[in-house]
């Protein structure tokens, strides 16, 4: 009876206890956000444009917006805004999952935010680490100089190597 007592008493306090863990998540998708996307954003799932009432997705790269009442997901936006300047309209970062799910909430809570164009772009950013970006003017020079960083590096340890070699023959 007392073995039976004991395995329910060990048992409960298994089932009872719980191991904390500690779980951050840091995500960073700089080098993949449009060229024409607000600077100042490490993470972008959606841009919600209010100015069109459409939604560009990061992760894919694509368009979603509402077409003969359904929402459709496409690389290019429709024909009516093929002259859209992305670059002088307002973008919202949205990182909530399937935005245009909720398009009703999100069209209410930034309708007045059109035509302000006081963003400035990852393009016309100078903050170095938009420079992954390959479509950033200043990439082939970003490019560059990780790669000269990247062979001081195996030359300094190359020299490090052979000092301690140099070091242990004597």
């Amino acid at each position: 009876m007392k073995k039976i007592i004991l395995l329910a008493v060990i048992l409960a306090g298994g089932f009872l206890s719980q191991t904390a863990n500690a779980q951050v998540t840091f995500r960073v998708n700089i080098g993949s956000q449009p060229i024409w996307g607000p600077s100042g954003y490490d993470h972008v799932e959606y841009y919600y444009l209010p100015e069109i009432e459409a939604y560009y997705y990061v992760p894919t790269r694509q368009y979603i917006y509402l077409y003969n009442g359904r929402w459709i997901t496409r690389s290019y936006l429709p024909q009516r805004y093929r002259d859209f300047d992305m670059y002088n309209t307002r973008k919202i970062v949205v990182n909530d999952r399937k935005p245009y799910l909720r398009h009703n909430e999100y069209k209410s809570k930034y309708s007045n935010y059109r035509d302000h164009q006081n963003q400035q772009s990852i393009r016309d950013s100078r903050d170095s680490r938009y420079y992954q970006n390959r479509q950033h003017p200043e990439y082939n020079n970003w490019k560059m100089n990780q790669r000269n960083q990247k062979q001081r590096e195996q030359r300094e340890q190359r020299n490090q190597r052979e000092h301690q070699k140099s070091r242990g023959n004597k």
